[in-house]
Formats: structure tokens, sequence, C-alpha cells
């Protein structure tokens, strides 16, 4: 799905007033029928990331966290059953899995000599039973399955997703019979950073949107959305690194992209929402 910046803003601008569950999800499906739920969904965590990096240190204050901590205890005090921390974190508008992190180290940090390590609170929160706290670990596990943007649940769906998005590439690839390097066997010969695909034999792609075909070396895989903020940031991180060193390749973000940023295709990087269906195998020698 390849909107339009005008298109995108709309969207990103009806995510500002609504707080990010799976019911405001429903209600921009219900808002913009005509986009798919993936793209829609894509957005909706991007956007709420975003608003998350922008609000992060005031929820990491000295105060801010006495406070939450506090309000915590005084919550569980009353009802050691209910959401509190879930409650609180929609209300101070923080992601929940991220809040459960904050009272989770404060309270570790009350109990124990040493402050703890991340690897012992990534690992709490992956498996809240390892909490020593019943309370708290029914807590933080209702924070961690009601987040929808963060924590180790959404981080595994992500991740999921990404490779089987890789998988399909894959696939893709073998059934037009190109030879191709994938990223761990780039890994094997010392690259550090790779794309996802190397093409041993260049590709013409004949798209409408372009007066001569493009040659691609490479291939990338996103399973998201590319917006202006992500895509930025791939070009500088990771896309101009592939281009310096394997030469022009090809961008596939599979839940669409702002068609205003696909605007350097001269210059030896193209995006595309889907595996091209017109290509032309070149030979060796043409390369």
């Amino acid at each position: 799905m390849i909107l339009t910046k005008a298109q995108y803003d709309e969207i990103a601008q009806c995510l500002v007033s609504v707080p990010p569950t799976r019911q405001s999800l429903r209600k921009l499906k219900q808002r913009f029928p005509s986009q798919s739920q993936a793209t829609l969904l894509s957005i909706f965590s991007q956007e709420y990331q975003k608003h998350i990096k922008r609000t992060h240190g005031k929820h990491h204050t000295l105060e801010a966290i006495e406070n939450y901590y506090q309000r915590y205890l005084n919550g569980v005090v009353k009802n050691g059953a209910a959401p509190v921390l879930l409650e609180l974190a929609n209300e101070v508008e923080y992601a929940p899995s991220l809040m459960a992190r904050i009272i989770l180290e404060r309270f570790l940090q009350e109990h124990d000599e040493t402050p703890p390590s991340k690897s012992v609170i990534n690992s709490m929160l992956r498996d809240p039973s390892q909490i020593p706290d019943g309370v708290l670990a029914n807590q933080v596990y209702q924070c961690i399955v009601n987040d929808c943007c963060y924590g180790p649940l959404v981080d595994c769906i992500k991740h999921a997703i990404g490779h089987e998005h890789e998988v399909l590439l894959r696939d893709l690839l073998l059934e037009k019979n190109l030879s191709f390097l994938d990223e761990d066997q780039l890994r094997a010969k010392g690259y550090d950073k790779t794309p996802d695909f190397i093409l041993q034999v260049p590709v013409v792609m004949l798209c409408p949107l372009a007066v001569e075909g493009h040659i691609i070396h490479w291939i990338e895989s996103k399973a998201s959305f590319g917006d202006e903020c992500s895509h930025h940031a791939y070009l500088h991180d990771q896309f101009w690194s592939y281009w310096n060193r394997f030469g022009p390749g090809l961008v596939i973000y599979w839940y669409g992209f702002i068609q205003e940023l696909d605007c350097n295709r001269e210059r030896g990087i193209l995006l595309k929402a889907c595996f091209p269906t017109d290509i032309v195998t070149l030979c060796h020698g043409t390369a």
C-alpha cells in the first residue's frame, strides 16, 4: 500500500487523539476502510513509538519514578488484583510495558542491595513468574499482555513477522531461479552490515514509474511501513552503506511506504511495496 504524504499525514493526525489500544486500532480501520489492517497497524505502532520517544524523559525523572511507585503501592494495598499498573500507564499516557519496567526496577532497588542488571530486568519481563513478589508479577504480566506496541511479547511478534517476510522473499527469489547470497552467508564471508539478499546476477526491474529499467544488486526486506522517520534512519544506518559496498539495490516495505520517499531511484535505491513481477536477468557480460 503506497500512500501519498497527505494521506499518511491524515492517518497520523487521527492517531494524535486516540490511546494506543486495540479498540483504537479498530476505530482507525473504520475511519480508513480502504487501507489494509497490516498497514494501519504498522503506522499505528510507529506513530506511538514516536510519541513515547518524545515524552520518555519526563517519565524517568526521580520525582516521576517515586510518584509512580507510591501510586502503585497505594493501589495494590487497596486491591492487589486490580490492574493498577495498567491503569496508571494509560492515565499518564505511557506504554504499559515501559511502566512495568520502571516499577520493577524501583521494586528491586528497594529489596536488593545492588541495582538490578539489565539482563535480570529483561528476563523478569519475559517471564514475570521470576519476580519475587506475586502481586507485582501479576501487575507486570497484565501490562505485558495488554501492550500492543512495546514489551517482550510485541518484540517476539515483530521478530517472527520479520522472519516470515524474509522467508517469503527467499521463496520468491528461488521461484524466479535467481542466484543469491543471504545475510548469514554474507556474514560468514566477513561482512558486518549486510542486506538480506545479494543477487549474484544483477536484475533489471521494469517499473511503470521508471523511464528505463534499474539494475539492482541487493534486496532488503522490511516488514513495516516506510514513513519519513524510519526510512531516513534506514538510509543513514543501512541503505547507503549497502549501496557503497554492493551497488544499487531494492528495499521492499511489505506494508507500504510514503510515495514521495521513493526519490532515490536514479541514485540507486528503489522502493517497492511487494516483490516485483516484471524482472529481467542480465548476463554477466552486461553487468
